[in-house]
């Protein structure tokens, strides 16, 4: 354990962190490049039903795991009350994320909404979304045969989960079998890394790039599906396996001071923080459900040590990449606007919990 983290002191940067997620925020309603597909503005809207606060909720459910404050519990609550109405059935698997948080507050509430509305949409994603050549689920209705990173902590950790709350294991089973081709479509065999994206029409990877934040979405979430399905179904070695050859490429990309660059692979391009948090997270929960060994605490808490150096006083995620779909070509993603958002403040709460509270 490293001496110069204080968990006193990271317990109260995280409480910051999430004050500073539930304020109201204004930002700049215009793109601020032109490679960029969602303004400012978007970042820090957690009053929506998609994949931006939809990651925001899940992660502030995951520090209330940690640090049991009722208000935090109260927050979630109020904020299913408020943005319920939302909820729609939709061919994309981003309008799914917030639902990942219904099988904890299930247990935490015992309101029947959250088991409820949680089978409602879990049958309807198994039984209706569409899927790719090779049986992956397919990114977005629009996104033809593409094979996302970004999809497993999307909605297969949500299945993951309600396969352990329901005891139904045909949730379960659908979630390692996401989990395995995402890795094995994804997964770059020279570097163990993972790309992007997968085109199942053209087989091939599009633009080829080595994206950190795809990489984060797998490593953090592999653990915490992991974790939901054992003893519920038989889980591929080859899963395991994959997951250690994916974290060890993405040490060896790790920069000095403990962060990676939004494409880990380019040196000169920024380096970019929600990536580097969801990646040191689920590095972190997999020591700490044993999936890797305490030998891989150091690069841990370099990245912890790393990204304290983008936290603001306010408690605001400095440079973090905004909304990200595959890119035409590499050069583009650092062409990608900059600002906060309930990923980026996220990933890093997440990360600040899962080290100070454990």
């Amino acid at each position: 354990m490293n001496p110069n983290l204080d968990k006193t002191e990271l317990k109260s940067i995280a409480a910051q962190l999430y004050r500073f997620m539930i304020m109201e925020h204004a930002g700049k309603a215009e793109l601020g490049s032109s490679v960029d597909v969602n303004p400012a503005s978007w970042g820090l809207e957690i009053n929506d039903w998609d994949w931006c606060p939809g990651v925001g909720v899940n992660a502030i459910s995951d520090y209330f795991s940690a640090c049991q404050q009722a208000e935090v519990l109260a927050y979630l609550v109020e904020w299913v009350e408020r943005n319920q109405h939302k909820a729609r059935k939709f061919q994309h698997v981003n309008v799914m994320t917030p639902f990942g948080i219904f099988p904890d507050m299930y247990r935490r509430t015992g309101n029947p909404y959250f088991m409820e509305t949680a089978l409602d949409y879990g049958h309807w994603i198994v039984q209706n979304s569409v899927r790719t050549l090779t049986g992956a689920l397919q990114h977005g209705g629009g996104l033809t045969e593409e094979i996302w990173a970004d999809t497993i902590f999307m909605v297969v950790l949500f299945l993951a989960r309600l396969g352990r709350l329901s005891g139904d294991a045909m949730f379960s089973r659908e979630a390692v079998n996401q989990l395995l081709l995402h890795l094995q479509y994804l997964q770059d065999p020279q570097t163990g890394v993972l790309f992007h994206g997968y085109d199942c029409a053209a087989k091939n990877h599009k633009s080829g790039a080595r994206w950190t934040r795809g990489n984060a979405w797998i490593t953090l979430a592999t653990p915490l599906i992991l974790a939901e399905t054992q003893d519920m179904v038989d889980v591929p070695v080859e899963i395991t396996q994959r997951y250690r050859r994916l974290v060890d490429g993405l040490l060896t990309y790790q920069a000095a001071n403990g962060r990676w660059h939004t494409v880990m692979d380019r040196p000169t391009f920024y380096q970019e923080s929600s990536g580097t948090a969801g990646i040191a997270c689920g590095i972190l929960k997999s020591i700490h459900q044993g999936l890797l060994p305490p030998t891989y605490l150091p690069p841990v808490e370099k990245a912890v040590s790393g990204m304290l150096e983008v936290i603001t006083p306010q408690g605001e995620v400095t440079s973090v990449s905004g909304g990200t779909p595959i890119m035409a070509t590499i050069e583009e993603y650092n062409q990608l606007s900059r600002y906060p958002t309930l990923y980026g403040q996220g990933l890093t709460l997440m990360l600040l919990a899962e080290y100070s509270y454990k």
